[in-house]
């Protein structure tokens, strides 16, 4: 591969990590091809965008990106590949359910919310984390809760004094 084409790859990569918001990198050696194939569909029906990279190439894309991410330089060893997506927890269900039938692929570490998560053990924790989203919305739900209460309570008042006065006026 000429340098040109090497510089390529890196500009290329670089612009994937800085527009993403989180990335994952996976270990899908030793994949048939079937399976392979199975992996690429699955990642895109759930918008994940899957890149088998060499690892000097990530390595400078990773330094070059905006992203602080030092602590991934020590698992850029064997095969990796790079998943990149906007909802942080789903390549970690995709690798979960895909690694059941295949023990591949076999998590390295992760970009996630703008925190470095190293190994294979952090899976559970990686399902688990809620995107900006999802946490902005149970905040709503939360400051919503009590003034649903509030309107709810005084609703039924109202239904309630209508229904004495309507009873009153009944017996006259």
């Amino acid at each position: 591969m000429k340098r040109s084409e090497k510089l390529d790859i890196i500009d290329n990569l670089t612009q994937e990590i800085n527009s993403y918001s989180h990335f994952y990198l996976a270990d899908v050696s030793n994949l048939n091809a079937e399976a392979t194939s199975s992996l690429r569909r699955q990642c895109f029906s759930k918008q994940i965008k899957l890149v088998v990279v060499k690892n000097t190439l990530l390595r400078k894309a990773l330094e070059n990106s905006e992203k602080n991410a030092d602590e991934l330089y020590d698992v850029l060893k064997g095969n990796t590949s790079v998943m990149f997506c906007e909802v942080g927890s789903e390549p970690a269900k995709l690798i979960k359910d895909f690694s059941k039938k295949h023990k591949k692929p076999v998590l390295k570490a992760a970009f996630v919310e703008e925190s470095v998560y190293v190994g294979e053990n952090q899976l559970e924790a990686l399902i688990s984390i809620k995107s900006k989203n999802e946490l902005l919305g149970e905040l709503i739900g939360l400051l919503q809760s009590p003034i649903k209460t509030v309107l709810g309570q005084l609703q039924s008042g109202g239904n309630t004094i209508h229904g004495i006065l309507q009873t009153l006026s009944e017996k006259e």
